[in-house]
């Protein structure tokens, strides 16, 4: 079989038997690409089955000239996903990635924004036009509930359930869970749902899609980026943001208010405690705090 067939085996393996999400199956799937075009590149004729340890410690170093340890790791690690799926599929007896160790990288913490700044940003939006009450409503949802960007995007109008206080949300790997909603946020979809999307013209397949773009279809991912950068270039934010950035403040500020890190984590749809554990290192000061208030021997 070529690269392609294998490939293609892969994606259907991801998408069927661990139900991965179309993005993350892209991401796999770039890796191994890139792998395809480096042996293109070099004139080297070898199958997945058969390519050695050698070889992909070659591509490794290539690779390495060209991005940071961050990125270099994640290659490393589809990589290995890759040869695994091989392995499983009884194409190959050995992962010839198994001794290839990845970049040691120090944990990436999330950049946050100050609720001044994500206030700043929802009064920039222009209400004047229609689009300026659909983006105040997702901008309150990113941060009223701490939505990844995909997710925001899928919501459905049958994911609401304000009487409980509640959405559902479809998460990683279509797993899906009921995040509170406050009355705030509510407040604003109510107000683009029923004064705005009431107006438009629907395309087939999308009258349950919540957030809707010009010509009535779902809204892109790189819809939400773009309109989040415009909003930071209009009131002056140094700072370089994206929808994931109202997400990690959704989970920072309720930290700083008391919240438990369990409760954060199963808000945010984190699968393991740790990596919700991130926003423990994001305000030193706000931990000692917590000590000097809370430990029994913080008086002399």
């Amino acid at each position: 079989m070529s690269w392609t067939t294998f490939i293609k085996n892969y994606q259907s393996y991801l998408r069927i038997e661990r139900a991965l999400s179309k993005n993350t199956i892209a991401n796999y799937t770039f890796d191994i690409e890139r792998l395809c075009l480096f042996l293109e590149q070099n004139q080297i004729v070898v199958s997945p089955v058969k390519i050695s340890e050698e070889i992909l410690q070659q591509f490794i170093y290539s690779v390495s000239n060209e991005v940071n340890a961050r990125s270099q790791a994640r290659i490393i690690s589809g990589l290995k996903s890759f040869f695994s799926y091989l392995i499983f599929e009884d194409y190959r007896e050995d992962n010839p990635l198994e001794l290839i160790e990845s970049p040691k990288i120090g944990r990436k913490l999330p950049d946050t924004l100050a609720v001044s700044e994500i206030d700043s940003l929802i009064k920039a939006i222009d209400l004047s036009t229609k689009e300026g009450e659909r983006n105040r409503a997702m901008l309150e949802l990113l941060y009223g509930c701490g939505l990844r960007v995909s997710e925001l995007v899928a919501l459905k109008i049958s994911d609401l359930f304000f009487e409980e206080g509640f959405i559902k949300v479809t998460g990683k790997g279509n797993k899906q869970r009921f995040v509170p909603i406050g009355e705030v946020t509510q407040k604003y979809i109510e107000l683009y749902k029923e004064t705005i999307r009431t107006q438009q013209t629907i395309k087939k397949g999308f009258e349950d899609t919540l957030f809707l773009n010009r010509r009535g279809g779902q809204l892109t991912r790189a819809m939400i980026f773009t309109i989040i950068k415009n909003l930071a270039v209009e009131i002056g934010l140094q700072k370089k943001i994206s929808p994931h950035t109202f997400r990690h403040s959704f989970a920072t500020h309720l930290l700083e208010n008391g919240a438990d890190l369990r409760s954060i984590q199963i808000m945010l749809g984190h699968e393991s405690i740790t990596t919700t554990e991130v926003y423990l290192h994001l305000d030193r000061k706000f931990l000692a705090e917590v000590m000097n208030t809370f430990h029994p021997r913080r008086e002399k």
